[in-house]
């Protein structure tokens, strides 16, 4: 497995450019689809110690599933750790010549219910160990969630919910946000989702639609988002 170089970018408290995040659904009538959740880190290009001295354009695909079955000396805490990350594959692309960076992490589900919080499996696989050719480092304080987020589509109905399932390690991180709101001014999280008719009524007033009325899209500010993640709950009904 290639070595990873984003650890740091992840961590909630180091976050310190410019970034953005982009978390796309593609939703079938049968509740199959795929999600993808793109962090675009353009700003960082230009600090050549994020790339490792890099020099060229990279871009490559790690599939954790091939990982599990192919790393046999880890330990049974890193291997529940890398479990969770099974369902996903993580794209990076760098080019210093252009400025263009961006990591993808992404999955295929049956039922969109059964997929769980993929900012914070972003952040899990964030949490690799860069010095150890991709080897989880367990289950750290910073892969631990402290919200999680979940799915719902039944019948004409879609549902994006966000709860705090650990109020003290919430407000911990908030706390390491202290100081540092001002680097990431400009930031933002939004959501892309394509369902398989039109939209009849959603929950939020921010929302807008494409002209098909298939696709919604909704926009917060990434620290309003990291503070308060009910910002972009949703509750949307379609056309039957």
């Amino acid at each position: 497995m290639k070595k990873i170089r984003f650890a740091g970018i992840l961590a909630l408290g180091l976050l310190w450019v410019s970034c953005h995040f982009t978390e796309e659904i593609h939703l079938n009538g049968d509740g199959s689809g795929s999600i993808a959740l793109q962090f675009d880190g353009s700003g960082w290009m230009s600090d050549s110690t994020l790339l490792g001295g890099r020099q060229t354009r990279v871009d490559s695909v790690i599939r954790f599933a091939e990982v599990l079955e192919q790393r046999q000396d880890l330990s049974p805490e890193e291997r529940e750790q890398l479990e969770q990350l099974r369902p996903y594959q993580m794209r990076m692309i760098s080019d210093p010549e252009t400025g263009e960076g961006s990591f993808t992490l992404s999955r295929e589900f049956r039922d969109i219910g059964e997929v769980g919080d993929t900012f914070n499996a972003f952040q899990n696989a964030g949490a690799l160990d860069k010095e150890k050719g991709g080897t989880p480092m367990g289950a750290s304080k910073e892969a631990q969630p402290s919200t999680e987020v979940s799915y719902s589509f039944a019948g004409s109905r879609f549902t994006r919910r966000s709860v705090i399932v650990d109020s003290m390690l919430h407000q911990q991180r908030l706390d390491s946000l202290a100081g540092g709101d001002s680097f990431l001014v400009g930031s933002t999280y939004k959501l892309q989702i394509h369902f398989p008719s039109r939209v009849k009524s959603v929950n939020q007033d921010k929302a807008t639609l494409s002209i098909d009325g298939k696709t919604l899209y909704l926009e917060a500010d990434l620290v309003q988002y990291l503070k308060s993640p009910e910002v972009l709950d949703l509750e949307v009904e379609l056309e039957q």
